[in-house]
């Protein structure tokens, strides 16, 4: 026996957390950019963040998973700390999703759910329906998980050692209710999923092993147990308000158990009250066959009651919650290094990961503006030691590509669908090519300083030509890395012009210096050290063309 309700209770919670992740990443591979974008257009409103967090959640069916984003989101700069604050409280509402539908008796059709889901997952052409299918697929195997942990449980509501040991759990004390909520902590850190920790909630009470009121404080310490997710998503990240966005999910689930635990009994009425009377359920604690069919309904009432009261009562106060996360995680000096948004935590999260990769490549391409307005002054100001702080900011641009690419890779390497594979290659193309620019920009910076320690200058018409070309790459520069984040409409044409002007300068350019050079207005030297200037422009004018076409997706 004991080792059929080990099979079977281990096997069917494996069941269980894999199906909530293949159906959890299903829907969200289903979703796509939407999702994303969703997320990004929030409003700093609370009312508007709580509404578009309990509706992502509710659709993705994972809590964690919309955190996780969050957290990602802010530590990338796309959202603030108010705008994740108030979809956190909508992502515990969202959540109770889950619940809801293991309480109702749906497990009859998830074999069903299965067979469909594999027909299309392996024999749909369109990747929207296979994605479909795994959302099916994934269903059905929660549904069945959730089966067999019953089925496995059911012997143990016959022996006397197991009863024993579960009328700890009635919280019919204070002491009670504090070992309830530990263990359901404890039970979801462990597995990492307050989904699971409801389920085995929701089969324990079913087979006669729980009471609601131990139920419902198990549910609590879920809640609670669940944050961790969060804190470990910001294990080692320099952003601070990536850190206080997972302790604003912390506080609001360990202060509203608090709350709740305050006034337990009354909380433990009015969800029988509710589910009783307003709902129609029947009596928790009838049994049909050795099952109690209704209280599934009450254990997940109790799940949504919690994080809609929880969340009524932070959004009121969410400013000081706010507040209370930045006390907890201090302002400071935060250390500047040449990556500023990768978190290598997220690259199994594409929709995290891509945008951290794009915040990273403007980062980037930024530094690469800089660079290049450093270089190109030091011609008039003659300035030699503002020119040699070009070494370091090449070695950083150089740095931040290869650990950029490596990113991208990696997150290449994990289920993504084939629009997110094509948006990996478009973000690999972009950093490829403000590297080369960073070259580009590298030899400038090396011609001027030969010129320098040779003494030599450009004639009055030479240094004029130079200010005009650098004007127009630079113009062209500060155009692809300003459309990185939303790239303009008619970025392509704009871009295409640009490129044709600076390659008619360089022509136009280097036969005028021929023409001054057999008039003998300007030497030979210089002039060479002058021609070769004008094809590295033309370099930058390329490589920004290429990035104008890469965040097009014209090539």
């Amino acid at each position: 026996m004991v080792k059929d309700i080990l099979f079977q209770g281990l096997g069917g919670l494996g069941m269980f957390i894999f199906g909530m992740k293949v159906m959890s990443e299903g829907l969200q591979k289903v979703a796509g950019k939407r999702l994303r974008r969703i997320l990004e257009a929030v409003s700093t409103h609370r009312l508007v963040a709580f509404s578009v967090g309990a509706a992502v959640t509710a659709i993705i069916q994972s809590s964690s998973a919309t955190t996780v984003m969050l957290i990602g989101f802010v530590n990338a700069g796309l959202m603030n700390l108010t705008q994740a604050a108030g979809i956190i409280l909508g992502a515990n509402v969202g959540t109770t999703v889950t619940a809801q539908l293991i309480a109702f008796h749906i497990s009859d059709y998830a074999l069903l759910a299965v067979a469909v889901g594999v027909i299309l997952r392996f024999f749909a052409h369109n990747p929207r329906w296979r994605f479909t299918g795994d959302v099916l697929i994934g269903f059905g195997l929660l549904f069945y998980g959730m089966t067999i942990m019953k089925r496995g449980f059911a012997p143990l509501r016959e022996d006397p050692t197991f009863i024993q040991f579960f009328t700890a759990f009635d919280a019919d004390s204070f002491g009670g209710i504090i070992l309830c909520v530990m263990v359901g902590s404890i039970m979801t850190t462990l597995v990492q999923s307050s989904s699971a920790t409801v389920g085995i909630t929701i089969a324990l009470a079913s087979e006669g092993l729980l009471n609601v009121p131990g139920s419902v404080a198990l549910i609590l310490g879920d809640n609670i147990g669940t944050t961790i997710t969060a804190q470990l998503a910001t294990i080692g990240s320099t952003n601070r308000d990536a850190r206080r966005a997972a302790w604003v999910h912390s506080l609001f689930n360990v202060i509203g158990a608090g709350v709740i635990i305050a006034v337990f009994p009354w909380f433990v009425k009015m969800v029988v009250y509710i589910t009783s009377e307003w709902m129609g359920v029947g009596d928790p604690y009838y049994t049909v066959d050795g099952i109690r069919p209704s209280i599934p309904r009450y254990i997940a009432n109790a799940h949504t009651l919690f994080n809609v009261v929880n969340s009524l009562l932070f959004l009121s106060v969410l400013p000081w919650l706010v507040r209370a996360a930045c006390w907890i995680v201090p302002p400071g000096v935060e250390a500047r290094t040449h990556i500023t948004y990768l978190d290598l935590k997220f690259v199994d999260v594409p929709e995290v990961a891509l945008q951290q990769a794009r915040k990273e490549i403007h980062r980037m391409g930024q530094e690469v503006q800089v660079t290049y307005d450093s270089v190109i002054g030091c011609l008039s100001s003659r300035d030699l030691r503002e020119l040699r702080k070009w070494g370091q900011r090449e070695r950083d641009i150089d740095l931040a590509q290869k650990e950029l690419i490596d990113f991208l890779v990696r997150t290449s390497q994990a289920a993504i669908t084939s629009e997110e594979s094509r948006e990996v290659s478009s973000l690999m193309r972009i950093t490829n090519n403000l590297e080369r620019v960073g070259d580009s920009v590298e030899n400038i910076a090396q011609l001027i300083e030969e010129m320098f320690e040779n003494e030599l200058t450009l004639s009055q018409e030479g240094v004029k030509d130079y200010h005009v070309i650098s004007s127009k790459a630079r113009e062209m520069l500060a155009l692809v890395v300003g459309s990185i984040l939303k790239p303009e409409r008619d970025l392509l044409e704009k871009a295409k012009e640009l490129e044709n002007d600076i390659d008619f300068m360089r022509e136009d350019m280097r036969a005028m210096y021929i023409s001054r050079l057999r008039s003998g207005v300007c030497t030979l030297d210089p002039g060479l050290i002058f021609t070769d200037m004008l094809a590295n422009f033309e370099k930058v004018g390329d490589y920004c063309f290429n990035i104008a076409q890469a965040l097009t997706g014209a090539k």
